[in-house]
């Protein structure tokens, strides 16, 4: 049987496949000469930061981060239900009723 002939039972024929470069893939980079030495790693001392780490101020940072976090969900939260409510009580106005929204009005004593 030959690539480009059918077989006797007349299913169709099997093409090879051939990838298109020895180093394709699924990356857009070009592709490494074979004669390039492999990138090696030099030193990581350079990245250390200059003198001992400060663990107070560190955790300090960590925790002010934490209540920007926290106020942050809050505020969005609140946000929500606040476009929320809004949302609501402009669909009941605008459908025509009345006493959509309460209006607390004190009670006076009569004596």
């Amino acid at each position: 049987m030959n690539a480009e002939q059918p077989d006797a039972s007349g299913r169709g024929r099997v093409l090879p496949w051939r990838p298109r470069h020895p180093h394709a893939s699924n990356d857009n980079r070009p592709p490494r000469r074979i004669d390039d030495p492999s990138p090696t790693i030099g030193d990581l001392r350079a990245f250390e930061g200059e003198g001992p780490d400060d663990y107070r101020h560190r955790m300090t940072m960590n925790a002010v981060a934490f209540v920007v976090c926290v106020f942050l969900v809050l505020a969005g939260v609140w946000l929500a239900t606040k476009l929320a409510q809004m949302q609501k009580d402009q669909d009941c106005v605008l459908s025509g009723r009345r006493g959509c929204t309460p209006v607390d009005v004190p009670v006076r004593s009569r004596w």
